[in-house]
C-alpha cells in the first residue's frame, strides 16, 4: 500500500440502528446505560415446545419510510427490512447529500450471518403443502443474504464497492473493517457498512436449541443473558441491524460533517481450530486484537475500554478473557471491559455493528456501558476489570470492539476519540 493510501484517515459520520432496545442510537444508549434488558418471552410464534422460549425481539418496527413503496417492503425478508432501514437511518444521521455526490465513490457492505431464514422456512412449507408451482417468484431474492446490501444500493443509487460479508457472528464487524480498508485503499470516499439479522423464527430457535447453545432460563427472560457470570447457561438470540457511515476524513471535513470517532484499526484472523468452539486460550482472538492495534499504530496501554464479544456461553466468555490477558498481560486489570449482549441479547450478524455504535457513544461521553446480570463473576474471569451492572464514568481515549463467529472467524475494530 502506498503512503498516499495508508495515510487516508477514516472517520464515522453516521449511525443507524434497529434493535431490541430502540430504533435510534440515543434510545439504545439510554436503555443500555439504565440496565434495561431487551429479552422477553418469544411472541413471534408459539415456542412452548422449544427448550429456549425467550429472545431479544425487535418491536414497533416499520420499514415503510426506508423503501420506495409498500410493495417493495412486502417483497423483502425481515432481515433485509432491518438492514435497509438501518442504512436509511445512518444516511439521515450523516447529513450526506447523495443527490449532489459522486455515486461511484459511495459503496455499501451490509452483511448477514444467515440471511432470509423466515422466507426459507415459509417457502419450504409452501413447497411441502402446496407444491412447487406455488412458490413465490421472489423467494430467491428474498432469502439470499446479499440482498440488504444490494437493495440499499439500488434504492439510494450507490454505485461504489458493494458486497455482503458472511462470517457468522463476526459478520458486521468484518463489513465495517473491510469498508475501512476500502476507503484506506482509495477505492471509495464513503461506505455504508454493517449487518442485519432476523432469525427469531422456529427454524432458527430450533436449530440453536438442538446445539444446546442457548439459555433456557425461560422463567426470568430479563436475567437470562449474563456474560461472564458464573450462572450463565447459553446465549439469548437477538435480532436487528446496525449500519455505520464511514468516510474519508478530508471528504467529511469538506462537507462539515459531524464526526463520532476515528476508525483507526482492524484485525481479521482465523482460529483454524473448531466449527463452533474458540481456539484454546483464545489464541486466534488475541492475534486478531494485536493485528487491530498494529494497524491502528496503538499500544495496549492506549486502550481504555473493550466491548467484549462475550455472548454468555460457558466456554466462549472465559476463552475471550484469556485472549484479553494474552494481549494486555499484567495490565489487563486496568482496561474496563463489558459485554452489552447482557442487554441486547446476541444479534448474531448484526451484533458487531450495533456494539460499535454503543462504543461510539462511550467515546463521546466518557462513559463505559455495563454488563448487566453480572452478579457473580466466573472465577476464570475475575482478573478482568468488569463494568458490572452500572455504567462507569471514566476517560476513554480508545476502544476495542471484538466479534467472533462460528467457523473460527475473528474480527476486531479499534476506534479513537476524534481529535
Amino acid at each position: 500500500m502506498s503512503s498516499a493510501y495508508s495515510e487516508r484517515r477514516v472517520v464515522i459520520t453516521g449511525v443507524g440502528v434497529v434493535s431490541p432496545l430502540g430504533h435510534d442510537l440515543d434510545t439504545l444508549w439510554a436503555n443500555v446505560l439504565t440496565g434495561k434488558s431487551g429479552v422477553s418471552r418469544i411472541t413471534a410464534f408459539d415456542s412452548s415446545l422449544y427448550d429456549c422460549q425467550i429472545a431479544a425481539q425487535v418491536t414497533g418496527f416499520d420499514a415503510t419510510a426506508s423503501f420506495p413503496n409498500g410493495k417493495e417492503v412486502r417483497r423483502a425478508d425481515r432481515f433485509t427490512q432491518f438492514g435497509v432501514s438501518a442504512g436509511h437511518r445512518a444516511l439521515l444521521d450523516s447529513g450526506l447529500d447523495i443527490a449532489n455526490s459522486d455515486p461511484n465513490n459511495i459503496g455499501c457492505f451490509i452483511g448477514s450471518g444467515i440471511g432470509g431464514l423466515q422466507t426459507t422456512e415459509e417457502q419450504h412449507n409452501v413447497l411441502l403443502q402446496r407444491g412447487p408451482g406455488r412458490l413465490s417468484p421472489f423467494m430467491i431474492p428474498m432469502l439470499i443474504l446479499n440482498m440488504a446490501s444490494g437493495l440499499f444500493s439500488i434504492y439510494y443509487g450507490l454505485k461504489g464497492p458493494n458486497t455482503a460479508t458472511c462470517s457468522a457472528c463476526a459478520t458486521s464487524s468484518h463489513a465495517i473493517g473491510e469498508a475501512w480498508r476500502t476507503i484506506k485503499m482509495g477505492d471509495a470516499d464513503v461506505m455504508f457498512a454493517g449487518g442485519t439479522e432476523a432469525t427469531v423464527v422456529p427454524l432458527g430457535i430450533g436449530g440453536f436449541c438442538a446445539m444446546r447453545a442457548m439459555s433456557t432460563r425461560n422463567d426470568a427472560p430479563e436475567k437470562s443473558s449474563r456474560p461472564f457470570d458464573v450462572g450463565r447457561d447459553g446465549f439469548v438470540m437477538g435480532e436487528g441491524a446496525g449500519v455505520l457511515v464511514l468516510e474519508e476524513y478530508e471528504h467529511a471535513k469538506k462537507r462539515g460533517a459531524k464526526i463520532y470517532a476515528e476508525l483507526a484499526g482492524y484485525g481479521n484472523t482465523a482460529d483454524a481450530s473448531h466449527i463452533t468452539a474458540p481456539s484454546p486460550d483464545g489464541e486466534g482472538a488475541a492475534r486478531c486484537m494485536k493485528m487491530g492495534l498494529r494497524s491502528a499504530k496503538l499500544n495496549p496501554d492506549d486502550i481504555d475500554y473493550i466491548n467484549a464479544h462475550a455472548t454468555s456461553t460457558p466456554v466462549g466468555d472465559v476463552c475471550e478473557a484469556q485472549a484479553l490477558k494474552g494481549v494486555f498481560g499484567d495490565d489487563v486489570g486496568r482496561v474496563a471491559v463489558s459485554s452489552t449482549k447482557g442487554a441486547t441479547g446476541h444479534m448474531l450478524g448484526a451484533a458487531g455493528a450495533v456494539e460499535m455504535a454503543i462504543c461510539l457513544k462511550a467515546l463521546q461521553t466518557d462513559i463505559a456501558p455495563p454488563t448487566i446480570n453480572l452478579e457473580e463473576i466466573d472465577p476464570k474471569a475475575t482478573f478482568l476489570n468488569h463494568v458490572a451492572n452500572q455504567p462507569r464514568e471514566m476517560k476513554i481515549r480508545a476502544i476495542i470492539n471484538n466479534s467472533f463467529g462460528f467457523g473460527g472467524h475473528n474480527s476486531c475494530l479499534v476506534a479513537t476519540k476524534f481529535a
